[in-house]
């Protein structure tokens, strides 16, 4: 599913596409995604300029004067610019129209979801942003603070990772790649992290989700960034989703192991402990 890097960039592509221009019209062709769309909401939005984008987590937030719209791709959705006029095509389900341009988003799975946010509503008592940990690209997110949350913890450290609690965004692939950097096993208990573990993990996560964006996420299925464009991380990754195959490092045969239903990438050598 599309993960943090994959969120953002969809979301630099999105600003840089159409921040500053007025929504001219809104078109629902498929309401119903992981939860009805609110199609009445987002109609009386046409008219208003898009002052800006930003994101939490893997939620995509699109700022108009009167509301946020907030979109969060699910397991297979992208969000694609097209013109306007363009024909429909198989799992094309909401079309937001800046003129001659549209931003339309493709899911095949329709795990996806569009929320519309008052502007007096406060974005941070959502019941799907409630409750988040820190964005990991921020200065607030430290090996402090991954640290301290990771005490008392009995669950692995991958899982730990991916419950979104410590950190935001932190997907299965960026996972398995962090915890490679840092020498971290992802079956290590999350409590038995020292202050020096949280340390390396912190710079491993920033690195790995800093790369990502910059190489335009990872397109394993479905992702493409607003153009269409696909990203390349995935062809430099360590160890995800290489089973059998020579760890970059070492040569070490990379093992797959499944931790919380997920599938977990380690090379033993390179992550001792």
């Amino acid at each position: 599913m599309p993960e943090l890097p994959e969120v953002e960039v969809t979301r630099l592509g999105v600003q840089s596409k159409f921040a500053g221009q007025r929504l001219s019209a809104v078109q629902v062709r498929q309401p119903r995604l992981r939860k009805p769309v609110p199609t009445d909401a987002l109609t009386r939005l046409a008219g208003e300029v898009l002052r800006g984008t930003s994101r939490r987590s893997k939620y995509l937030l699109l700022q108009f004067d009167s509301a946020q719209v907030m979109v969060h791709l699910g397991m297979s959705g992208a969000l694609r610019v097209v013109p306007s006029d363009s024909a429909w095509q198989l799992h094309e389900h909401v079309q937001l129209s800046f003129g001659d341009l549209a931003l339309r988003l493709h899911d095949p799975r329709r795990f996806g979801s569009i929320d519309c946010i008052a502007a007096h509503e406060d974005l941070n008592a959502h019941a799907s942003i409630r409750g988040l940990g820190v964005e990991p690209l921020t200065p607030q997110f430290t090996p402090a603070t991954l640290y301290r949350a990771s005490r008392g913890r009995q669950q692995n450290c991958k899982s730990f990772l991916l419950a979104g609690q410590a950190v935001v965004g932190v997907g299965n692939i960026y996972a398995s790649e962090s915890l490679f950097r840092a020498a971290i096993r992802p079956g290590r208990a999350a409590g038995r992290l020292s202050l020096q573990d949280c340390e390396r993990l912190h710079q491993a996560i920033v690195e790995v989700l800093s790369e990502a964006v910059a190489a335009g996420g990872s397109s394993l299925r479905d992702f493409s960034g607003v153009g269409g464009e696909l990203g390349h991380f995935q062809t430099r990754a360590f160890v995800y989703d290489r089973e059998g195959q020579p760890c970059r490092r070492c040569a070490t045969p990379i093992r797959r192991q499944v931790h919380g239903q997920r599938s977990s990438f380690v090379c033993f050598t390179c992550q001792p402990r």
